[in-house]
Order: structure tokens, then sequence, then C-alpha cells
């Protein structure tokens, strides 16, 4: 039976932080990136509603993201990364034409992302 690699043998023999592994899913366009970055207990928390998605919603939300090349995640960077958060801001460019700032507190545990609260601001 094969062996499953760790996550560190996967990414080229060398710890990737957790906002790498975000920027790989990004640049490649690969949603199961980004999904394996999420602990099995994720929650994220949405800034327009205050509404929950756990680790299976987001994983199909951020499937159907990377699947529309009409949205856009711009000029993304690390605030703040440790083992217990990570601290992001982008901009990001939707389908509908519209343009937000987005600043994320990603909550860590077991070296993964456990919750995400967001903000954003509309640009016009």
């Amino acid at each position: 039976m094969p062996e499953e690699k760790s996550q560190n043998q996967r990414n080229g023999g060398f710890d990737m932080g957790v906002f790498e592994l975000l920027t790989k899913a990004i640049e490649e366009r690969e949603a199961s990136y980004y999904t394996e970055a999420l602990h099995d207990e994720y929650e994220f928390v949405r800034h327009q509603t205050g509404t929950k998605m756990n680790k299976q919603q987001m994983s199909e939300m951020m499937a159907n993201m990377m699947a529309n090349t009409e949205v856009v995640v711009n000029n993304s960077r690390c605030i703040y990364e440790n083992d217990e958060i990570l601290v992001e801001h982008s901009v990001m460019d939707f389908p509908d034409g519209s343009r937000e700032a987005v600043m994320s507190v990603h909550t860590k545990k077991d070296g993964k992302i456990v919750r995400t609260e967001t903000g954003a601001t509309l640009l016009e």
C-alpha cells in the first residue's frame, strides 16, 4: 500500500506556511490546495451576513471561484502569520464587475486554518 505523503513532501520538501499554500492555490487556480489548508473543524464567517460555512461548504465555494476566471485575486499579501493566526489582505474582482478590498483573519489549529472571518470594503 503506498504511503501517504505529508504536506511537507507534497510541497517540495520544505514546510510551506499556510499563506504560501493559499497563494499557490490562487496562482494555480487549484481549489484542492486551499482545501488542504483547512482544518476538519473549519468554520468561515461571512462578513456580509454573519452566516457560517463549514469545510465542505467552503471547499465547494472555492472550487466554483477557482473555476470562474472572472473571479480574480489581486495584490494578495501576508500581513502577519505565526502558529496561531494568519492575517492577509487582497483586492478581489468579481463577475458582476464589483471590486472589494478584503481583510481575512484566519485562526489556526494543528497547522491548519480552523476559522476565517473577513471584512471587505467595496472599491469604486
